[in-house]
């Protein structure tokens, strides 16, 4: 690596520690959280389930209404609301004897209503989670899904399809995430995760020319020809961040069905590990197009 490029690395890494937590926007993602999360009422807000046959003023009822999003079960329903292409469902609940006794399919994705940082995600090939490279019975599965609820009652389970790559390949799929501003894309992120915790990731902006990387919570990777479903995807971003009016990130993947709809992250990375370049464009869009918005 040339000496310039290092330095410029080095540079960049050390204001990133420096200053971790302490940038504008990092400042705004932190208050965000309190005021989202503070209160009961905002775990009230996060388990209770809402469906995409219910009226738009019933999702949009009451304070930061879009704390209910965080509830993957509501933002799956929201998406679909929207006409955005989700995963199909085998199973939802809490009751695990139901769980036991179906017949799953060979790949197939288990994940919780609410929660972050990929925990307690299973994405199951046969008897191996390709997440942890752990392999499981189905009893010792459902003991890890129990010993979860007794830790946090709130919790219900999604069983979902496993999305295939747009190769139509079953693997840990690359995480297509979008900045969104009230229907503005400020920047693409790919993550291509390797486990729960490591991956590569790269920055694009929306006519798919690479960026630097505004964050560093992963190492950079290689640049990537953008997905066969980028129109699509954008196209979806739009319309959901639009509906969301408040700034969030919205994850996608593509499949060889299309773009398939992740979830809503109001609070990425906490907003930690955000270079000075990603803190002033964030901050940027956030004043122009999310001006006085939380």
């Amino acid at each position: 690596m040339p000496q310039k490029t290092l330095k410029s690395v080095a540079k960049t890494i050390i204001y990133t520690l420096l200053n971790r937590g302490n940038g504008e926007f990092s400042k705004r993602i932190k208050h965000r959280n309190k005021e989202f999360w503070g209160s009961p009422e905002g775990k009230v807000l996060k388990k209770t389930q809402i469906n995409a046959t219910d009226p738009l003023a019933k999702w949009q009822e009451g304070k930061y209404w879009q704390r209910r999003l965080s509830n993957k079960h509501n933002s799956m329903e929201f998406a679909k609301l929207y006409g955005c292409r989700i995963p199909g469902m085998y199973w939802q609940g809490k009751d695990l004897d139901e769980l036991k006794a179906m017949e799953l399919p060979e790949h197939y994705v288990i994940r919780p209503s609410i929660g972050a940082a990929s925990k307690l995600v299973f994405l199951m090939n046969g008897s191996l989670n390709l997440m942890n490279k752990q392999t499981y019975t189905k009893d010792s599965l459902i003991e890890e899904l129990n010993q979860a609820l007794v830790n946090d009652p709130r919790l219900e389970f999604l069983v979902e399809e496993f999305v295939k790559t747009e190769q139509g390949i079953c693997k840990i799929p690359d995480d297509y995430k979008f900045y969104m501003f009230n229907g503005e894309v400020a920047c693409i992120q790919v993550i291509n995760r390797l486990s729960p915790q490591k991956g590569y990731t790269t920055f694009y902006d929306e006519n798919w020319k690479q960026m630097k990387n505004l964050n560093t919570h992963y190492p950079k990777g290689a640049y990537q020809q953008p997905p066969a479903c980028l129109k699509e995807m954008i196209e979806d971003a739009r319309k959901l961040s639009r509906a969301y009016e408040i700034f969030a990130r919205i994850d996608f993947y593509a499949t060889d069905k299309g773009a398939v709809f992740g979830e809503f992250t109001p609070t990425p990375f906490m907003g930690d590990d955000y270079t000075r370049a990603g803190e002033q464009m964030l901050v940027n869009y956030w004043n122009r197009y999310c001006k006085g918005m939380i």
